[in-house]
């Protein structure tokens, strides 16, 4: 696996553009802008990028498809806050459908982490709308701010200038808001068997590309 950072919001000529395939990956249409830097996990070895030719007679696709890079697994947007430069947002995870639960996404994070923290940023901010993403990003040192944002989104706040497991607490605080909300059947035993545990460990970041 190899991750890399393709580029910053302020890069001469604006940000990059990412081309990802609407059907496999989530908020495909948020990698277009050039308003974002862009960090990607690539796999070379990935079944679907090694296969040149996955598509059925009719041009039906049986797996992700062809658009842009096709071995891009997982991919993050950021950007400074508009308000404090001290805080880069990541504005968007996504990990392909068919590669989500092997722990890409929280690595990647970690990655961009460490790329914020060299480029002189105090710490990093998200917002996420799930209990499996709060699991995620609780793996890369974020923790739970006590807020949530208009579309209730849970706001989650790493320090880059000493990351260190999240106390217990909070992290179980972050936990209850989730409880109280409508669930999916997963979410809701996700939870049941998270009651009364620890953060989990973190993750080391992976090395640059």
């Amino acid at each position: 696996m190899e991750y890399a950072l393709v580029g910053w919001h302020d890069d001469p000529g604006g940000g990059p553009r990412l081309r990802l395939d609407y059907r496999a990956f989530a908020y495909a249409g948020k990698f277009v802008t050039s308003s974002t830097g862009t960090a990607v996990a690539r796999d070379d070895d990935d079944p679907w990028a090694l296969d040149h030719d996955h598509t059925s007679g009719d041009g039906d696709v049986d797996g992700p498809s062809r658009i842009g890079d096709p071995t891009v697994v997982a991919a993050v947007a950021f950007n400074p806050d508009r308000t404090d430069g001290d805080t880069l947002w990541l504005r968007y995870v996504t990990v392909r459908g068919d590669r989500r639960g092997e722990g890409i996404g929280p690595r990647l994070v970690a990655f961009v982490r460490e790329r914020a923290c060299d480029r002189g940023y105090a710490r990093c901010r998200i917002a996420v709308n799930n209990v499996f993403s709060y699991e995620a990003l609780s793996k890369v040192g974020f923790a739970y701010t006590g807020r949530e944002t208009g579309l209730a989104e849970v706001v989650l706040d790493c320090d880059l200038r000493g990351v260190s497991e999240i106390d217990a607490g909070t992290y179980r605080r972050g936990l209850d808001v989730f409880r109280e909300r409508d669930l999916s059947p997963e979410e809701r035993a996700f939870l049941d068997e998270r009651e009364g545990a620890e953060p989990p460990t973190l993750v080391d970041p992976p090395n640059e590309a």
